[in-house]
């Protein structure tokens, strides 16, 4: 069996003016980076602007398991689907980080004969976007620094500067660290610490933000920390908006790149799916709707992390309107939401997967409070058992929500056609009613309950004193307007990750809560989150290496 990188690098590819010129986009409007990945310049996207948008359709999944969902690829296979059944389709995507490249998830370019490529050049430096986002957040850091050191004008309070610096790598012993040590020359001793750059203010609000103008604003809005009276401080009070934003120039123009089978592919930003968002950015979803007539976008984690975050801020935010949901289910995922290990997922267990349908239940349950019509992938494994799929199938029809098998990793778009055609039924029907769950004038605390009880069925909310209180003031302070982004374990509707399927009558606490007012959006932090992940025992990295022939080996 060849592996994804083996598969990948045996692919022939089109050039990319041959791709680009497949949404109709002319040579000129091409900034090539090689010959297999390219930008599309700023000046053309803003020539699209009074094109009517295509149809929107999310890709999202159950919630995860160590057995794996496979969400990107089944995104990368819809799209080849649609591209085979006659439509006229885009996919956008999110650009890997390297943290879990070399960590422990791998790379994010889809899998099998469903992968974006140039898969090692995605995985890696791709065209340097994240480097520029990691180097204007540390520029900003460096200034706020240096603002201090020169007399501290905004008499910023060296106890509550909320900035720290960030790199885009997992590093366990830079979560929490003391600069400024050496003596006065050296600036002004305070905890710190680095977040991974997928955390970053910065990746958010490139994500999210319209066009140079707007980029620049938001980033002028970034919280830097407190002065002693606890007003706040920003970036723009500092003066660093302008130079940040000539960094991200070019990172902000999207990414174009194609599929095993030449679909147009955007890949474009990453922000986390926990402290963020979690999906590419706006500028490259509605760049790609203008263009295309269907557009396969997908968002990060379960449906109640990652759907929830997409429609209450990114559709919010964008004025999006998605036509249809994919929920991505694995017999595997829904076997061990049934109660079943690991090492037992191989053998037939109707029962199980029977028991773990409460999970993908609850995800159907969730998405059409949305207003949004749904179909089920079924994500085919080898070991999965015509019983077991008749029984995902059989547990969908008795909610009115047609599952179909899908076998994208093996076949490419050939396997994913029947989906691809359920999906367009859906689609062309016009059966979406999408609205966000909650309005713009409820308040904070409101907001976050009504996602606590509506989506993860929780029997109460517990905030923090503190939390509390900040979240009263932020509302008096004008920012209640803004929606509210749930950081969470991705594992559980909980905050308990182990508390699997489809549990309600939980309490969930919010122990913290974080103001990003640059990318418009308050954090409510539920347990325990990372923002800067650690290495496991054996990280991949280990396993990565050149061959004698220049080639990269063990990336996937």
């Amino acid at each position: 069996m060849r592996s994804d990188i083996e598969i990948a690098r045996a692919a022939s590819l089109k050039p990319m003016v041959e791709i680009a010129a497949g949404l109709g986009i002319p040579d000129d409007a091409i900034i090539p980076f090689g010959r297999s990945k390219a930008k599309l310049s700023g000046d053309y996207i803003a020539s699209l602007q009074d094109r009517p948008r295509g149809k929107l359709v999310l890709v999202t999944a159950i919630s995860p398991t160590p057995a794996g969902e496979g969400k990107t690829t089944t995104t990368v296979g819809l799209g080849d689907g649609l591209a085979r059944i006659g439509k006229k389709v885009a996919i956008c995507l999110r650009e890997p980080s390297l943290g879990p490249c070399f960590g422990m998830k791998g790379g994010a370019a889809g899998g099998g004969m469903a992968q974006v490529v140039p898969m090692e050049d995605i995985n890696l430096h791709f065209t340097g976007d994240f480097h520029a986002i990691t180097a204007a957040h540390n520029l900003l850091a460096a200034l706020v620094d240096n603002h201090v050191h020169w007399g501290n004008e905004q008499q910023l309070d060296t106890r509550r500067i909320a900035l720290r610096r960030v790199m885009d790598m997992n590093d366990r012993s830079l979560r929490n660290l003391v600069t400024g040590l050496g003596g006065p020359a050296h600036g002004t001793p305070r905890e710190a610490g680095f977040d991974i750059t997928v955390a970053s203010e910065v990746m958010a609000i490139l994500c999210l933000a319209r066009d140079l103008g707007d980029l620049e604003d938001r980033l002028g809005r970034i919280v830097i920390g407190e002065r002693a009276d606890r007003t706040r401080v920003t970036a723009a009070d500092i003066g660093a908006a302008g130079a940040m934003t000539v960094l991200l120039k070019d990172a902000f123009q999207p990414n174009l790149v194609q599929t095993l089978e030449h679909t147009p592919t955007f890949v474009h930003g990453g922000p986390f799916a926990n402290i963020a968002h979690g999906c590419n950015t706006l500028i490259a979803t509605d760049t790609a709707l203008r263009l295309a007539d269907y557009v396969v976008t997908e968002a990060g984690f379960g449906a109640d992390l990652g759907a929830e975050k997409f429609f209450d801020i990114k559709c919010r935010k964008g004025g999006l309107e998605p036509s249809a949901a994919v929920l991505v289910a694995t017999i595997r995922a829904l076997k061990m939401n049934g109660g079943i290990a690991k090492d037992q997922l191989g053998t037939e267990n109707v029962a199980a997967v029977e028991a773990g349908c409460a999970n993908l239940g609850r995800h159907i349950e969730n998405l059409a409070k949305f207003g949004v019509p749904v179909v089920v992938a079924i994500n085919h494994f080898t070991a999965d058992s015509e019983a077991e799929v008749a029984a995902i199938q059989a547990y969908c029809e008795a909610r009115g929500v047609k599952a179909v098998l899908a076998r994208h990793w093996a076949e490419g778009g050939q396997g994913t056609q029947a989906l691809a055609e359920a999906v367009s039924a859906l689609v062309e029907a016009g059966a979406s009613h999408f609205a966000p769950l909650y309005g713009d004038d409820l308040a904070l605390v409101d907001k976050i309950e009504t996602i606590a009880r509506t989506i993860y069925r929780a029997g109460s909310v517990t905030f923090d004193r503190a939390a509390r209180n900040q979240l009263e003031a932020w509302q008096a302070a004008g920012y209640g307007h803004l929606p509210v982004c749930m950081a969470k374990t991705q594992y559980s509707f909980s905050a308990d990750p182990a508390l699997i399927g489809a549990p309600e009558g939980h309490e969930l606490p919010v122990r913290e809560v974080r103001l990003s007012a640059g990318a418009g959006f308050v954090v409510a932090v539920c347990g325990s989150i990372m923002t800067m992940p650690g290495l496991p025992r054996h990280p991949a990295a280990l396993d990565i290496h050149l061959n004698k022939a220049g080639e990269v080996e063990g990336l996937f």
